[in-house]
């Protein structure tokens, strides 16, 4: 898949978790917070006492794993670098925290067309 294509299938993965997350009653704070070459966290969000630091997967087919599987080690390690930066910056250490991913199969040509599976502490 170009790139273009998959930061389309990206961005309208975002929107539709953003929405999701929403009507979920979570309060939204932050969207794609990044830091340096480091990365960046997608969105950050609340749910009653907990900040939530949400990575979102989109995918248009399962050939390569599941959307969530794409967030190995690594990615998780940078997320939480990520949120440290985060958490010092607005001095909130004093917060519960979690990791969500919130993965979202495209199925077919339609964007109205997914499957979302909300994974809350995911790691």
């Amino acid at each position: 898949m170009q790139r273009n294509n998959r930061k389309k299938l990206g961005n309208q993965g975002e929107l539709i978790a953003l929405e999701y997350l929403q009507k979920s009653g979570y309060r939204i704070v932050l969207k794609n917070f990044r830091v340096g070459r480091i990365g960046e966290i997608d969105i950050i969000a609340e749910e009653g006492q907990d900040l939530c630091f949400i990575e979102v997967k989109a995918r248009s087919s399962t050939i390569f794993g599941t959307p969530a599987e794409a967030v190995g080690k690594s990615k998780q390690e940078n997320i939480k670098k990520i949120a440290n930066v985060y958490l010092l910056n607005k001095n909130l250490f004093d917060r519960n925290i979690r990791f969500d991913v919130i993965e979202i199969l495209f199925e077919g040509t339609s964007p109205h067309n997914f499957t979302l599976n909300h994974i809350k502490n995911a790691f």
